[in-house]
């Protein structure tokens, strides 16, 4: 986990925590944090540790309420499922919900299920699995298909090493459903995503931010699965935009 905490932040203010999606890792929000970091605001970026829903999300509640402080979490892709169900056990620390290219889920459903439910994903295309030790099997993408697939407006270099960095996750948390009311029936939430996502389906992520009746919808041009990465700049005025309205609730 790596945090990062600006000078004379208020002792009460909402901490940013960026929880990252499957085949990602905490790096890809560097320059979202710079961003809100030059605007004063504290942000932590949570190394997700991708193996079920329950499980991450019980880590991440632990970090939550180790902060002592009132959060916006912020979740990319899978992590759109962590952030979800973390939030229904952290109750009022969490005064804002931001779904970056992410799965906004209901109760009963699943990252798997919502990839699906609209055409367009080519993922499947790309995962390389193994077994696992203690059973089950995990996925990543194949490197050589990574820039396409996941970082396509993403410089070349920087693509490649997302790619060889890229942490893996397991069929187990990408099948399991959410267990929980989701916490944007309750908390603001805003939704940024890319037009040209080749992991969630730009229709499926524009239906979920629609039934979650989110404050604001930003639709990137052209935008990848990877764009906290291409878009930084549009990723962090989401984060800013929930930390506004957050700061005078």
């Amino acid at each position: 986990m790596s945090q990062h905490a600006p000078e004379n932040t208020p002792e009460d203010a909402p901490v940013a925590v960026l929880v990252h999606g499957a085949f990602a890792e905490s790096a890809s929000w560097a320059e979202v944090v710079e961003t809100l970091h030059d605007r004063g605001v504290q942000t932590v970026a949570v190394a997700n540790p991708l193996r079920s829903v329950d499980s991450d999300a019980a880590y991440l509640v632990d970090v939550v309420r180790g902060l002592g402080r009132p959060v916006v979490l912020v979740g990319h892709s899978y992590g759109g499922m962590v952030v979800t169900e973390a939030a229904a056990a952290l109750g009022d620390l969490v005064r804002g919900l931001v779904y970056v290219a992410a799965f906004v889920p209901d109760r009963g459903e699943s990252a798997l299920e919502l990839s699906g439910r609209y055409p367009g994903s080519t993922l499947g295309e790309t995962l390389l699995s193994y077994p696992l030790t203690g059973g089950g099997q995990e996925f990543r993408i194949d490197p050589a298909k990574f820039g396409a697939q996941f970082a396509a407006d993403v410089p070349a270099a920087t693509a490649e090493v997302m790619a060889l960095t890229q942490r893996p996750v397991t069929e187990a948390a990408l099948a399991q459903p959410l267990s929980v009311d989701p916490a944007w029936k309750r908390v603001p939430s805003w939704s940024v995503y890319g037009d040209a996502d080749l992991n969630i389906p730009a229709a499926a992520q524009e239906a979920m931010a629609e039934r979650a009746g989110v404050r604001n919808s930003t639709v990137v041009a052209g935008g990848s699965h990877a764009i906290a990465v291409s878009h930084p700049d549009a990723v962090a005025t989401a984060v800013l935009d929930a930390l506004g309205v957050v700061a005078v609730a």
